[in-house]
């Protein structure tokens, strides 16, 4: 039986556009530890929907753990703000706490 990942990237190759089989496709990798693989997939996928908060905390989190920590910073800003204008407690929680530990301050 294929893995996630082996599932995933077969409908990505299938269907290269579909964000969600790119989303599902980087949650996979990066499950699997392959964060520098899920990047791009992350990526693919904020740049395709504007409000879409979490590819772009995701690929924060991606980028701090390969230690892109300045990348990093304005994904996670982006993120933020969509957490709080879509209320989002739990996200905008998180990301003020990664925010911090990079320097930003919140309002």
């Amino acid at each position: 039986m294929p893995s996630r990942t082996e599932q995933f990237q077969a409908l990505v190759g299938r269907q290269p556009d579909n964000e969600l089989f790119r989303f599902s496709l980087a949650q996979a990798l990066s499950a699997d530890a392959r964060t520098a693989e899920a990047l791009p997939h992350f990526q693919f996928c904020v740049a395709r929907k504007s409000d879409w908060m979490m590819p772009r905390i995701l690929a924060g989190k991606a980028l701090l753990h390969l230690g892109r920590r300045e990348e990093a910073k304005p994904l996670l800003e982006q993120a933020l703000s969509l957490a709080v204008t879509q209320q989002h407690e739990d996200p905008e929680r998180e990301l003020r706490a990664l925010l911090a530990d990079l320097g930003h301050t919140t309002a």
